[in-house]
């Protein structure tokens, strides 16, 4: 049917197309507002951030008031694990990762990288003091596991064979009293109690090491990985997702 009169300006409705109109224009007005409120919802959603457990606990939930200094209307979500979530598949707006090597499948930008290094309580040294290498072995060691199975990983047993090439008469390790644990955060938690002395990531430690809480027990240092902010291309959320990478690099 036609809905409207053919016939010049001004354009007029048929019969039959006064009686759709109503009906149209309300379809399009609660259109209209379905999509209003979608997109509001959207805005107001917390930007969903995957990190693994220790940096989200020591480096990123401390900073995260800063964050809400700067973006009050923006909140997130932080998902600590140290599993690697599906992005494609909608679990996380955007990932910390960390790895050798920038990731290739998602968009990649790198934050920082760190280093590792010996840690403890200054309490732990103020006791018993650190001169030379050999001195570390004293101490109970604290250990963790490395989930990538990284066989370069930067643990005891890679600082120990390294420091071992400057010294030659470092002691081997060959005792059962040490602390190893599954979790890097648990074992961030027993240095900062006193419990001995770990391998510890310059950049997750750095607000400890500020305050005093921990402090170097020795200056060799093992190269990290780096720290990467990843999206899937094309992300509806590019903007909070910028905006969210270039706070994260102002605290560096």
């Amino acid at each position: 049917m036609p809905l409207f009169r053919r016939r010049p300006r001004p354009l007029t409705l048929s019969g039959a197309g006064e009686r759709l109109f109503p009906v149209v224009r309300n379809g399009f007005d609660t259109f209209v507002g379905a999509l209003g409120s979608v997109a509001d919802a959207g805005a107001k959603a917390p930007l969903r951030v995957t990190s693994p457990n220790a940096f989200a606990g020591h480096w990123l939930v401390p900073h995260l008031p800063r964050w809400r200094a700067m973006y009050p209307e923006t909140p997130l979500e932080i998902i600590g694990t140290d599993n690697v979530l599906d992005m494609r598949g909608g679990e996380a707006d955007v990932a910390i990762r960390y790895a050798k090597q920038m990731p290739s499948d998602v968009v990649a930008q790198e934050i920082f990288r760190d280093s590792f290094f010996p840690a403890c309580s200054p309490a732990v040294l103020a006791s018993d003091p650190v001169k030379r290498t050999a001195d570390l072995l004293r101490h109970p060691l604290i250990h963790f596991n490395w989930v990538n199975g990284d066989p370069d990983a930067p643990t005891w047993s890679k600082w120990l064979a390294t420091a071992r090439a400057v010294d030659p008469d470092l002691p081997h390790l060959g005792r059962s009293w040490d602390l190893s644990f599954r979790e890097e955060t648990h074992a961030i938690n027993a240095v900062i109690a006193g419990q001995g002395i770990a391998i510890c990531s310059d950049i997750v430690i750095g607000r400890e090491l500020k305050a005093g809480t921990l402090v170097r027990a020795h200056e060799m240092a093992l190269p990290g990985y780096g720290f990467y902010l990843v999206h899937m291309p094309r992300h509806p959320r590019e903007g909070t997702i910028k905006a969210f990478l270039n706070w994260m690099r102002s605290l560096t």
